[in-house]
């Protein structure tokens, strides 16, 4: 399985940007995909997640109502919708599957992107 995180960036808060995760050579039909995000100095925290079958969302509190996960099963490739960023959604983004459903914690995911910057100056 491989995961490729795009779409990262620098802008300014208040704006949006959109992650893409695109995956590859699944070996399992059914399973959820979560995004994740790591800030200096500080541990690795659940973003959101989609489940593929039926997509059910969740997120975490810090991102309900502005960040909205969907995906495309065509392309095989979950994205991240992220509206009125703030200065502490400053990070380093990760997406990440796991066979299991609805995951909220990293260590149940198997396998991780390789992670892409965004950075909401003030």
């Amino acid at each position: 399985v491989q995961l490729q995180a795009s779409g990262g960036g620098l802008v300014q808060a208040g704006g949006s940007l959109r992650l893409s995760c695109a995956a590859s050579r699944l070996t399992f039909n059914t399973y959820t995909m979560g995004w994740f995000r790591q800030a200096p100095g500080k541990e690795r925290e659940f973003v959101g997640y989609i489940t593929w079958g039926g997509g059910s969302t969740n997120y975490a509190d810090s991102v309900k109502g502005r960040f909205t996960i969907s995906r495309d099963n065509a392309k095989n490739t979950v994205y991240l919708q992220m509206n009125s960023l703030k200065p502490q959604d400053t990070a380093v983004y990760y997406c990440a599957i796991t066979r299991r459903f609805g995951a909220t914690i990293s260590r149940e995911y198997d396998y991780w992107g390789q992670g892409t910057q965004v950075t909401v100056s003030s």
